[in-house]
């Protein structure tokens, strides 16, 4: 096995000297996948393992770093990890979903090849295929700012990983055949904080100085609220975007959405509650952690401090006050506020709206009135060899019709280089979270109602934060603006993660006539190769 893996790694490393600068560090990980029994509520369920561990190990990483991340699949069926914020620059084949990369078979091995150019922040790594992600599976990730890079704040004491997320005690086998069945998922039965149930997970700080926590919700339905009990946290940064500095008493996460935020721990030496529950749902879960002073005179009393419930407006507003911090750096020594995206003609709008509906007598979800069903060959693999019948460019409109809902392997054509607009509108009576792979884009805009022309007058076109991941509030619309500069096919998905099982999604294919490696690097010599792709060659080695 570790002369294999030597094999292996040697290979990948040699491939990856055509893609990134030599000078640019390589960090190593090898990882087995693997069932195990864990007890975050209590009761024993089937856990997805990394390396033993639940949640999965940590990514610690650099601007530019390239990562060699070695996958044993040790499970009895296909898997896949895909890395959520991670921008794949010109590379979609790493995207780790299945319409870019085959799965991993059962007893075999893949190693991904991916660089964090150009990019910053916290984000998350987490199993795609199935309904792997209600089974674990997923990590934090990290990329610090190169040493010569200035930070907008004194480097914290401490930084910590933090991975919310709401949680069934079903086995993931049991949920994906409700969702086989046409059936929806029940309300959810607790919340796990870094994939432990209330009081299992504990930070320790020191009185007097100052830490990070780097917090993603991971989890499968519901917005939820984190909290420290009688601190106060500073935003600093939204998924790869220093942010100007606003102090808040608590913080709504939507699904997939990843922040970091800066807290002091200047109160009297005890245990404090950190807490976490649901947003917008008439029953609220709740969960906690322990802040343990080091110098603790004590265990923490009294109920954990109560945030937000229903209230959609003090979301709303806290939403609108992320804004980028003009004035810090990036991942390069220059101001973000460098790029004048509201100077920049926009050449196109998509206006998506989601749906839910019966077809066929199961449920269904729908963007503009397509339900996507994955084809059997990754779309990627299928627009690389040229194998047709798999999908249709054009298969779903830039505008919702309003028809009925029908399945389709939806893909939706893109000019590279083309600076566009797209408009999430939500007619239902829940929050939506998006997310795109492949990009970082502008939340220019969001409100309630219906979206018009008219919406565009409220557009931040000056500080709006960039991110990859955005909500849109019940009854509501949300705008992005996005500058195509990156070639490949991109999934766009709800975060509500049965929604996305069963069909809120769709693949941006982002598209080039040029055959140049300054646009797209090729199909990678380790490609996995499956569906109608099978027996095909990738390059030579």
């Amino acid at each position: 096995m570790q002369l294999h893996l030597a094999v292996v790694l040697l290979c990948a490393t040699a491939g990856l000297f055509a893609i990134a600068g030599s000078e640019d560090p390589y960090r190593f990980f090898d990882w087995n996948v693997t069932f195990g029994d864990i007890y975050p509520l209590g009761v024993r369920q089937t856990g997805i393992l990394i390396n033993g561990q639940f949640p999965g190990p940590d990514i610690h990483s650099v601007t530019n770093d390239n990562l060699i991340i070695n996958v044993h699949n040790s499970l009895n069926e296909p898997f896949l990890i895909s890395w959520s914020g991670i921008q794949q620059r010109r590379n979609s084949y790493e995207d780790g979903v299945y319409g870019t990369t085959c799965p991993i078979p059962p007893g075999k091995n893949f190693t991904y090849i991916l660089q964090v150019k150009d990019q910053i922040g916290s984000f998350f790594y987490f199993p795609s295929l199935a309904f792997h992600k209600a089974a674990g599976g997923f990590g934090g990730i990290r990329i610090l700012s190169r040493p010569r890079i200035p930070v907008p704040f004194p480097d914290p004491a401490g930084d910590y990983t933090v991975l919310v997320g709401d949680w069934y005690k079903s086995n993931h086998t049991n949920l994906k055949a409700r969702l086989d069945r046409g059936k929806k998922l029940p309300f959810p039965d607790g919340i796990l904080i870094n994939g432990r149930g209330p009081g299992g997970a504990s930070f320790n700080v020191e009185q007097g100085k100052t830490y990070r926590l780097r917090i993603s919700n991971v989890g499968l339905q519901n917005s939820l609220n984190f909290r420290i009990q009688n601190h106060r946290l500073t935003l600093v940064e939204v998924e790869g975007t220093h942010t100007l500095q606003t102090t808040y008493s608590s913080i709504d996460l939507h699904l997939g959405q990843s922040c970091s935020v800066l807290f002091k721990a200047d109160q009297p030496a005890k245990d404090y509650y950190i807490a976490v529950s649901t947003r917008f749902t008439s029953r609220v879960l709740t969960s906690t952690a322990i802040l343990r002073y080091s110098n603790s005179a004590g265990p923490v009393s009294g109920p954990p401090p109560g945030g937000p419930t229903i209230q959609i407006d003090w979301s709303l507003n806290q939403a609108r006050s992320i804004r980028t911090n003009l004035t810090a750096s990036g991942p390069r020594p220059n101001p973000q506020g460098s790029y004048h995206y509201g100077l920049i003609n926009t050449t196109r709008t998509i206006r998506l709206a989601n749906s839910a509906g019966q077809v066929n007598g199961k449920q269904r979800y729908a963007v503009n009135s397509v339900s996507f069903v994955p084809a059997d060959t990754p779309l990627k693999l299928a627009d690389y060899f040229k194998i047709g019948g798999i999908f249709r460019v054009g298969s779903i409109s830039d505008n919702p019709y309003g028809g009925k809902i029908y399945l389709d392997t939806s893909v939706m054509q893109a000019d590279y280089r083309a600076f566009i607009e797209i408009v999430f509108q939500n007619n239902e009576n829940i929050v939506q979270s998006w997310h795109l792979d492949g990009y970082s884009f502008f939340v220019v805009g969001m409100d309630g109602g219906q979206w018009t022309t008219a919406s565009r007058r409220g557009y931040n076109l000056r500080d709006a934060v960039s991110r990859c991941t955005t909500q849109v509030y019940p009854k509501s619309w949300t705008a992005i603006y996005v500058a195509l500069d990156n070639v490949g096919m991109w999934n766009l998905r709800s975060e509500f993660w049965a929604r996305q099982y069963l069909g809120q999604q769709f693949y941006l294919r982002v598209y080039t006539t040029s055959t140049s490696l300054r646009d797209e690097y090729p199909i990678p010599k380790n490609a996995l190769l499956c569906g109608r792709a099978s027996g095909r060659h990738t390059r030579p080695l």
